[in-house]
């Protein structure tokens, strides 16, 4: 039975920077101390990267967990962080009460964003940013109406089966 998604994984350059950033601006809390490894063959395999070596860290924020990873083996192929409509996983989503005043904080904390408000397509208000390290984050507010509300699945999560 899938019970849906455990956690986004993010590749950062600076693990100690974006730990402070994602705590600050999203409240996302540190679980543990994290973990590293170099070259240990159960996480070669995992990964399925021969030779790797990382740091790691676990961070709560609500219903979901980010996973930050700085590898420091094998080195990248490229430090271009993925646009958003490069293959593979391109962002995350963070759902905000107060759209407009987020976007200012976000600002005031190293995001950038690309346009100079969110927009407002109806069932929600969103603008993509990206973190100080290139990543991009997705805020939105939901509208009263549309059908994926956060809430919505907080609730669902913790209702008894019948």
């Amino acid at each position: 039975m899938i019970r849906g998604i455990h956690h986004v994984a993010i590749h950062v350059r600076n693990l100690d920077q974006m730990i402070q950033f994602y705590r600050d601006a999203f409240g996302f809390e540190l679980l543990g101390a994290g973990f590293e490894w170099n070259n240990q063959e159960k996480l070669d395999l995992i990964l399925d990267v021969p030779g790797s070596a990382a740091r790691q860290a676990m961070m709560r924020a609500g219903t979901c967990y980010v996973e930050l990873f700085e590898f420091s083996a094998p080195a990248p192929e490229s430090d271009r962080p993925l646009r958003p409509y490069d293959k593979g996983y391109t962002h995350i989503c963070v759902d905000v009460t107060d759209i407009e005043f987020e976007y200012e904080r976000l600002k005031s904390l190293g995001m950038t964003f690309g346009h100079s408000e969110p927009v407002d397509v109806g069932i929600v208000k969103t603008i993509y940013g990206r973190d100080p390290e290139g990543n991009i984050i997705e805020i939105q507010q939901t509208a009263a109406h549309c059908e994926v509300k956060l809430e919505d699945l907080t609730l669902a999560a913790c209702a008894l089966p019948e």
